[in-house]
């Protein structure tokens, strides 16, 4: 006899499907990969979540004072640790599978992932991409917003208007009851007209609760796979574009091994928000 398949999707027992319900019931007997009910989030939690974007915000917001050519990105580590302490938040990259501190910061041609450093010097035309995490009273929040060092070139002022267009695009495709590839589909599509990369090792992902969850939100694909997003889902679109080709490494001589460099060694931009899915489409959480 053949087994039948374990439903992801779970109706509360003694009470009736609502129009979520059987949203999700349909596409998931059509084949589609849905969430399970715990990815829901209560209103309690979203309420924490929001609260921890509103620190991480914080954080971000400090850093964009401060930052300017001559500063090591060591400085900015220590910014975003005094702005959490401060407010009673912690990091959630400090030490989080060896990753040695507080925030990523990646400049130029590092692509996601760089460590601060006391040697890394901020230069005039620099690109940078700062990417924060929060744990505020158990919740996750998570951004990074790019930085452009006084004046640089044409080329990379279009790549980080472009990737920033990318998250804007991609958040404009996220739709309740839409999937996550038609949030890939839409950036892919607009990287593309620039002949940009889109890296496609690294995602946006589930949040929260945890640092990361269900569902991975891939920033290139089809419209209409992966998982189905619905109301009460909390995930991050965090698109990686690249000058050149969407191939990336990590340099052997990282001793961390975290680093992602793109292949070619051109610049990469990136852009991040929290988001929750409602009845008429993403909030931002982390604005």
């Amino acid at each position: 006899m053949f087994k039948k398949k374990k439903r992801r999707w779970h109706l509360i027992p003694g009470q009736e499907p609502t129009e979520m319900d059987r949203r999700i019931i349909a596409a998931e007997e059509r084949g589609k990969l849905v969430p399970t009910r715990d990815l829901i989030k209560t209103p309690e939690q979203i309420e924490g979540i929001r609260r921890a974007g509103v620190v991480n915000t914080g954080v971000l917001d400090e850093v964009g004072r401060q930052i300017h050519a001559g500063m090591s990105t060591l400085e900015i580590d220590e910014i975003c640790m005094q702005y959490c302490k401060d407010h009673g938040a912690t990091p959630a990259c400090l030490n989080y599978e060896g990753f040695p501190k507080s925030v990523c910061t990646s400049i130029n041609e590092v692509v996601c992932h760089g460590i601060p450093k006391a040697e890394d010097i901020l230069q005039e035309g620099d690109i940078i991409n700062v990417d924060f995490t929060t744990i505020l009273d158990g919740y996750y929040a998570d951004a990074s917003r790019m930085f452009i060092i006084g004046e640089t070139t044409p080329d990379k002022e279009q790549l980080v208007r472009v990737a920033r267009e990318c998250l804007e695009i991609g958040m404009e495709a996220a739709k309740p009851y839409s999937f996550v590839g038609d949030i890939g589909n839409a950036i892919e599509k607009h990287a593309k007209r620039y002949h940009y990369g889109v890296v496609r090792d690294l995602c946006g992902h589930g949040v929260g609760l945890q640092f990361h969850e269900e569902p991975d939100v891939a920033h290139f694909g089809k419209k209409g796979t992966g998982m189905m997003l619905v109301p009460g889902m909390v995930f991050t679109i965090e698109p990686m574009i690249n000058m050149g080709t969407w191939k990336v490494f990590i340099d052997a001589n990282d001793p961390y091994e975290w680093e992602v460099i793109s292949e070619d060694e051109l610049p990469s931009a990136q852009w991040e928000h929290t988001l929750l899915m409602t009845e008429h489409g993403v909030e931002i959480l982390t604005y």
